[in-house]
């Protein structure tokens, strides 16, 4: 019996150590050598910097930055407690700077993301006024937001009243005020010219309107593509609307992008429009709608950047949309069962004048039919025949489908019903999290390529997967940019937006360089060494102490989500292994694995963090860095979550839009297998 406890009390014992050394994460050198070995990166880094600069400008290429950038965060990473940590963080600050410059302003949002860590982590840094200073510059000379880069200033000055950049921090509050008082008179100038503009809009619409209640549109086609520059704004919506027939007319700055879909019960239209924003004074007006087909019309921003227009119509038995031109519009054209069309011929070009209706073939209610450009459709030499309308029909006399009974949700793999399977609870919002960002470059493979990079794109290309093809499901992303996001502040973003599902995207390492493959975790305790360490990596940056040990334990003990996480890491495992071995037969399948990952602590939902590839492989590096590679990564991400929601009932699509691939199809029937 005694040795019955004692065996327990070493296995506890060693959970606990196990857990201390992920949490503590204390590196194995002595605190001197940390400190001789971080000073010596530093030398490194700064004659990196030294030969990069002393190269004219042209010949300075975006990978010569980067490395300089992981010369300088190398040295936090062997000792954070270094001396030369601070100067390091601003050599990063500045070259990013640099690269903003040069090559993308996203980086300008790396460089505050280097200058704010300093503030944060050392507050008693000597460089705290610098990067404070640098902070407000970006925001004022770079990222054009003259409110935030004032309340930095001010805050400079609060701070720093006696520094020497304290005169160019009052001289930049002057400089933003006067702007501001500019910026106002020319607002006030645009209005007043807008509202005469509006008014002989309005005189003119009013005698068409005593002629065709449905006028005619003029201007000349235009190509959808997302706008250079700034984010285009929709700044009008009109409608006329008739029993038989309806005309919505969005005005916008420039041309845009946008997808259409139908769905039924009730009857209604969705526009979504990409890289778009609603302007202010339209977000707030009531749009009013005359009796007629058309119900009611909502306008609305879905999400950053994307702007959402849902027409309510009941029996409406075609729509059509298009953009033209000077100045662009999205003109939409709805029609009753009863309206009568007149069909162009196929080989005719759209009118640069008086834009009517281009019907197409009939779709039965509930399919997708995306407008966007790059639709499957003929060739065409003409590019204006490549920007005809798309429209969508119901066939006549079928105002909605006829609903069946719906199907119980899957048993598990084990043949047992998880309480959210007893309930029939439904999957609608999504939270994917792109590992690392902003000063946490995660891995480097061995020819430069990051971790935070990698996983970033493969993020927003499964989320644009799901967009697509999942209308119901709502997608968050816990970054869209190079940002650096703690880890426990992840989670918290997922509890926050009560998310359904929460999917963690990772790359792999290892010291030796031939091991390839994909693995998966979900939250538990480990029962291996290699889930150990790659737990203790990827928590490396993890903001918990050790007085939260107790709590930590608890809350992976609890967790009452681990089955379904389970079952979602399965489906994603067998999915994401199959679409890559399509291609290479060697990547391995290693398999689901469970591990105390600080990203998946706490959440309230099923959550699995997936490790994609080894970009410590030099042949997978250099595949991975191709866009091919990283959308068949989001390829079989997706299939897997769709898999898993099939289990569930939950899928937010028609099937007969036959979106579900085939290699869904054998996911999905390999689970029902085990």
């Amino acid at each position: 019996m005694k040795r019955i406890v004692s065996a327990g009390t070493q296995s506890a014992t060693a959970v606990f150590l196990a857990l201390t050394t992920l949490i503590v994460c204390l590196p194995a050198t002595a605190h001197t050598d940390r400190k001789a070995s971080a000073r010596e990166q530093f030398e490194r880094a700064v004659r990196m910097r030294t030969t990069l600069e002393g190269n004219p400008q042209k010949d300075r290429s975006l990978a010569d930055y980067r490395q300089t950038i992981a010369a300088y965060h190398k040295v936090y990473l062997i000792s954070p407690q270094a001396e030369e940590v601070t100067p390091s963080l601003i050599a990063e600050g500045e070259l990013y700077q640099e690269m903003g410059r040069y090559f993308d302003p996203k980086y300008f949002k790396s460089a505050i993301d280097k200058y704010d860590f300093l503030l944060k982590q050392y507050p008693g840094s000597r460089y705290r006024s610098e990067a404070l200073f640098s902070i407000g510059k970006i925001q004022k000379e770079n990222l054009d937001r003259p409110d935030d880069a004032e309340a930095t200033f001010k805050e400079f000055l609060r701070r720093f009243p006696k520094s020497n950049k304290a005169d160019g921090a009052r001289e930049a509050l002057k400089e933003i005020a006067d702007a501001r008082e500019d910026q106002k008179q020319q607002e006030a100038e645009a209005k007043a010219a807008e509202a005469a503009q509006a008014a002989q809009t309005a005189q003119a619409e009013k005698r068409v309107l005593e002629k065709d209640p449905v006028p005619a549109i003029k201007g000349e086609i235009a190509q959808q593509r997302e706008a250079t520059g700034r984010t285009p704004r929709v700044t009008d919506i009109r409608t006329w609307n008739a029993p038989d027939h309806t005309r919505i007319v969005v005005t916008l700055e420039d041309t845009i992008k946008y997808d259409a879909s139908r769905i039924a019960a009730p009857d209604r239209i969705y526009f979504d429009l990409y890289k778009a924003n609603l302007a202010p004074a339209l977000a707030k007006k009531t749009l009013a709608v005359d009796n007629g087909l058309l119900k009611s019309v909502r306008l609305a921003q879905n999400k950053q950047g994307v702007v959402r227009l849902v027409l309510d119509v009941d029996g409406a038995r075609e729509y059509s949309a298009f953009l033209l031109s000077h100045p662009y519009r999205l003109v939409i054209d709805v029609h009753a069962p009863s309206a009568a069309v007149a069909m162009q011929p196929a080989s005719a070009p759209p009118k640069t004048e008086d834009v009517k209706l281009d019907p197409k073939p009939a779709v039965m209610p509930g399919e997708t039919v995306s407008l966007t450009a790059e639709s499957k459709q003929p060739p065409m030499p003409d590019a204006r025949l490549a920007a005809k309308p798309v429209s969508s029909k119901s066939k006549p006399g079928i105002q909605k489908p006829v609903l069946q009974p719906p199907t119980e949700p899957k048993p598990n793999r084990d043949g047992q019903r998880s309480l959210t399977r007893a309930l029939g609870l439904k999957i609608s919002r999504i939270v994917i999290d792109a590992g690392h960002g902003g000063h946490d470059t995660g891995t480097i493979g061995p020819h430069g390529l990051m971790e935070k990079d990698l996983c970033l794109d493969v993020a927003l290309r499964l989320g644009r997967l799901i967009e697509d093809k999942l209308p119901g499901a709502e997608v968050i992303y816990t970054r869209k940019d190079d940002t650096f996001i703690p880890l426990e502040q992840r989670t918290a973003t997922a509890n926050d937006v009560k998310a359904d599902l929460f999917i963690s995207i990772h790359a792999n390492s290892s010291h030796n360089h031939a091991a390839r493959g994909v693995e998966t975790y979900y939250l538990n305790f480990a029962t291996s060494e290699d889930s150990m360490e790659v737990a203790t990596r990827e928590n490396a940056l993890s903001q918990t102490s050790l007085h939260d040990l107790q709590d930590i334990i608890k809350k992976i003990a609890r967790n009452e989500k681990i089955e379904e996480s389970k079952e979602l890491a399965n489906d994603i495992q067998d999915a994401l292994t199959q679409r890559l071995q399509n291609v290479n037969q060697s990547q391995k399948n290693r398999g689901v694995k469970k591990a105390p990952f600080v990203v998946l602590i706490g959440a309230n939902m099923p959550s699995v963090l997936s490790e994609i590839s080894f970009i410590s492989n030099p042949s997978d590096e250099k595949l991975l860095r191709k866009g091919d590679q990283r959308q068949r990564v989001a390829d079989g991400l997706y299939h897997g979550i769709a898999a898993y929601l099939d289990s569930l009932n939950s899928l937010s699509y028609d099937k007969s839009s036959k979106l579900i691939s085939d290699n869904h199809t054998t996911v999905a029937s390999g689970r029902n297998s085990k």
